[in-house]
């Protein structure tokens, strides 16, 4: 039987952990005819085609405003998700797209409710990445519907758009089976982390929530709540509406936590995990959450007085006029496939932290000064450095408010990271290896079992603002998802409460 004290949430990390004892007996052969289709397919609706507005600058509509609407939208959903590169595959081609997916399945679904505009009637419209096109499959007014499921958030008051973000589990549980949910959340961090700075180019502002009654929003969408929830609701005000421009609401509310549940048998402990991460219709109570003070922040703990601390204040990256770089960057964004093993320079680090870490820098470029997380006080940043130039080899925590590095161990980590990192050679061969954790029991303790949804968008989110940082300093990077679990903390010396999150990898190119 589970350990009794332990929660939902702790019992699937700890299930899930990849073990070296058990990871050979874990690795199932991939049935490649029960190959998920990572696309919806409508019946019917009608066809709403946005690709003639993706070539065209601003400029070319300056005196068309609708033009100009449907020219926003368009960049908007295609630099958030659209298709980047045609691969051909073992089953069938693979469509590339512009937010990255473990192993190229992209679980994530993405939705446009209108309220009713006058270019785009209202009802639900699913963003078909292949035609490039909103399929328009619900003609009628569901605003107020979506606005009681999210509790009246305010930023639903007065906006006409909103995406909503879901995952089809089948899509990723089909190589990764229960750990899957893992990396459902951090791709959709990804995706989270391109709407806003898509929306950045496109004068939108996204508000995010992760507070809503599940049930409701995927009975919204008409979804099997079996194969595909609803994960994230983003409210979109227009930038160039002052009518739109509204106070933040809450980002994260709290589920319950449960601590009694049956034995699960493997293949199932994913969807009855989604499922009792779910916020109920009939909560009622304070949705301001209280500021739970962290009584042992890392930030705090990390500062004896004998601790290394090195600055890591820099000059943001510049992303050109209009952010026209960022732009291109997130057109060319792509997986680093392997590094060299040369060094990195401690100015190439300090810039990726800076704009990872320090939005605040970027006010000036019209990148807004605070994008939503869910609660990034709950996540911690350690850095493997192996080959960074003026850095000692070493394992570090990062102090993001503090803006330095502070070093923990001492050693060269190469040989470990290549084991930990389930012998990827992108571990073994890469400069600098960064870890985002978190402190799971505490975040329990704030949000209930549904924080594990919220701590994985969030690393994903910083993940993905690393890649896009990292690609246009011409410094490779690769996200990696699987790895030991328990074995990390014991290499690089983190506390054993926090649990390991997400992994990125930097280096040059091979």
């Amino acid at each position: 039987m589970p350990e009794l004290h332990q929660s939902i949430a702790q019992h699937y990390h700890e299930r899930t952990k990849y073990n070296p004892e058990t990871l050979a007996s874990k690795n199932q052969r991939l049935d490649w005819t029960k190959q998920p289709v990572p696309f919806k397919e409508y019946k019917i609706g009608s066809t709403f085609d946005l690709k003639p507005y993706i070539q065209e600058k601003a400029e070319a509509y300056a005196n068309n405003p609708d033009a100009q609407w449907w020219q926003r939208l368009s960049r908007l959903l295609f630099r958030s998700y659209g298709l980047t590169a045609k691969m051909p595959s073992m089953g069938s081609a693979v469509y590339l797209r512009a937010a990255p997916s473990a192993g190229g399945l992209y679980p994530a679904e993405v939705y446009v409710v209108s309220r009713g505009t006058s270019l785009l009637p209202p009802g639900l419209y699913n963003y078909q990445c292949r035609t490039h096109s909103l399929m328009h499959y619900w003609e009628s007014d569901v605003w107020q519907t979506l606005q009681a499921a999210c509790f009246w958030h305010p930023s639903l008051e007065n906006t006409q758009l909103a995406i909503i973000v879901t995952a089809v589990f089948y899509r990723s549980a089909w190589r990764y089976e229960d750990r899957a949910y893992r990396r459902i959340f951090l791709d959709t961090g990804h995706l989270l982390g391109n709407i806003e700075l898509a929306a950045a180019i496109t004068d939108y502002r996204p508000h995010l929530i992760g507070g809503f009654v599940d049930e409701s929003v995927n009975n919204l969408l008409y979804v099997d709540p079996q194969q595909e929830g609803a994960i994230a609701v983003l409210p979109l005000a227009d930038l160039l509406d002052v009518n739109q421009n509204l106070p933040l609401g809450c980002t994260a509310l709290p589920s319950a936590t449960e601590t009694s549940y049956p034995q699960i048998p493997d293949g199932e402990l994913l969807t009855y995990f989604h499922q009792h991460t779910q916020i109920q219709s009939g909560i009622t109570g304070n949705l301001n959450l209280p500021t739970i003070k962290q009584e042992k922040s890392l930030e705090d703990k990390y500062n004896f007085p004998f601790c290394l601390k090195i600055p890591t204040i820099t000059a943001p990256i510049d992303w050109g006029q209009k952010l026209s770089e960022l732009e291109i960057t997130m057109y060319k964004r792509r997986s680093t496939r392997a590094y060299n093993g040369d060094d990195l320079s401690f100015d190439e680090l300090k810039s990726l932290l800076d704009f990872t870490y320090q939005p605040q820098n970027y006010i000036d470029q019209s990148l807004d000064i605070s994008p939503d997380y869910f609660d990034l006080n709950l996540i911690e940043t350690f850095i493997a450095v192996c080959g960074v130039k003026g850095l000692e080899a070493g394992c570090y925590y990062y102090a993001p408010k503090a803006q330095e590095l502070r070093q923990i161990r001492f050693k060269n980590f190469r040989r470990e990271l290549h084991f930990l990192c389930l012998g990827q050679e992108l571990g073994r061969d890469a400069a600098a290896v960064l870890f985002h954790t978190a402190d799971l029991k505490a975040a329990i303790a704030q949000y209930g079992d549904r924080v594990y949804r919220y701590l994985h968008m969030d690393a994903g989110h910083l993940g993905q603002r690393l890649n896009l940082a990292a690609m246009h300093l011409n410094v490779g990077v690769s996200g990696i998802g699987g790895f030991f679990d328990d074995q990390v903390n014991e290499v690089l010396g983190i506390p054993t409460d926090e649990a390991v999150l997400y992994i990125t990898t930097l280096g040059r190119p091979r």
